[in-house]
């Protein structure tokens, strides 16, 4: 099989390495639910699923469309945290999805096609625990709590929410805030009909910090770290010295064009770079169409032959310039690193986030799904 001009390397070894690093400081009776929307944040979901497979206990996906395409690979528990419309849930019913709910004509709708596949569906209600986004109020919880005892075919497994504001900060404040909404939702839950509910509330961030802020719960939802990533560099500062994450994703293309070009030699659109003197140029068959964002032109840069070179002009829809004047015997078709190692030079999501002022979950996610993706 040939090698593919552009693609997307994914380290099995360094995969389950990270999966490894979580485990095995996970309590006995929590679980480890790896988080793979976004197409496993930009990684591939076919191929991270294949991994990660034997070695996780669930999946959480976003929506209806990624719930359909892992339950290709998988017949484990698939969580889905995002909007499902309401004429897709018979679906979700059929694939064995358990879902969040935050409104009960959704949880109505839920227990008659259950009923009518002959199931009992957990589900776990989503509480707007000082974030702001999807959820109910806690003050909703006991009219909530009512109806969902009406429906037979419905079983209330959980209650969940998201930390706000916890990676970012060393003020644990808001966290416990959260955290002591989420509890006061399991208990009334627990009180009032269902004593054997559990809650989580714990991604990557909260799991690093669960030793201060005693978060615990049924499982955590492994998302960025799983994949090498540090859910902020304050955190990875924090906690670097003691957990070593591997990163999983490589992004190799190939130079298209190696040439000479005289000072005073505009390149790309908008003449946005003029050189200011004679420089040797590489054409990177890469763009924003690829998800390699426009924000890199003239600020960004990639390693040629195990060497650092910026890019110069901007970055079009399929393709790039960069300097390599500094390399000698550089030709067409050597290997180009938009994201990885080669030698001893490193270009990190982190870096690149940096540079144009986003995070490195963004990076990731916004790789196209189009970009073959190969395994070793």
């Amino acid at each position: 099989m040939s090698v593919p001009l552009s693609y997307i390397h994914i380290s099995r070894a360094n995969l389950e390495h990270n999966i490894g690093v979580f485990r095995k400081r996970l309590p006995a009776d929590t679980m480890l639910v790896a988080v793979v929307k976004a197409n496993a944040y930009g990684h591939g979901l076919k191929e991270i699923v294949s991994i990660a497979e034997p070695l996780v206990d669930a999946f959480q996906v976003d929506d209806i469309e990624e719930l359909r395409a892992i339950r290709v690979f998988t017949a484990k528990p698939v969580y889905i945290f995002g909007y499902v419309p309401r004429g897709a849930l018979s679906e979700l019913v059929a694939l064995n999805g358990i879902l969040g709910v935050y409104d009960l004509e959704t949880v109505s709708l839920l227990s008659t096609f259950a009923q009518k596949s002959g199931k009992v569906i957990p589900v776990h209600v989503k509480i707007d625990a000082l974030l702001g986004r999807q959820g109910i109020l806690i003050e909703e919880l006991p009219m909530f709590i009512e109806k969902i005892k009406t429906y037979s075919h419905v079983a209330l497994e959980a209650v969940y929410s998201h930390f706000s504001n916890i990676e970012d900060t060393d003020d644990l404040d808001h966290a416990r805030k959260q955290y002591k909404v989420l509890i006061e939702a399991k208990q009334y839950a627990a009180m009032h009909g269902f004593p054997e509910v559990r809650h989580h509330i714990s991604a990557t961030s909260g799991f690093l910090v669960e030793q201060e802020g005693n978060w615990g719960g049924v499982f955590v939802r492994l998302g960025i770290g799983m994949y090498g990533l540090w859910p902020s560099s304050q955190l990875r500062k924090r906690f670097s010295s003691s957990i070593t994450l591997l990163p999983v994703l490589s992004w190799m293309t190939k130079l298209a064009q190696v040439k000479e070009v005289p000072a005073g030699y505009p390149i790309g659109y908008g003449l946005s770079y003029v050189t200011a003197q004679p420089m040797k140029i590489g054409i990177v068959p890469q763009g924003y169409s690829d998800g390699y964002d426009r924000g890199f032109s003239s600020n960004g840069f990639v390693l040629v032959g195990g060497t650092s070179c910026p890019i110069v002009g901007r970055i079009a829809m399929n393709m790039f310039a960069v300097d390599v004047s500094g390399l000698a015997g550089v030709v067409e078709e050597d290997t180009v690193i938009l994201i990885g190692e080669q030698g001893h030079e490193v270009v990190s999501a982190d870096a690149l986030a940096e540079r144009i002022g986003t995070i490195n979950y963004e990076i990731m996610a916004r790789i196209s799904p189009l970009l073959p993706r190969r395994i070793s």
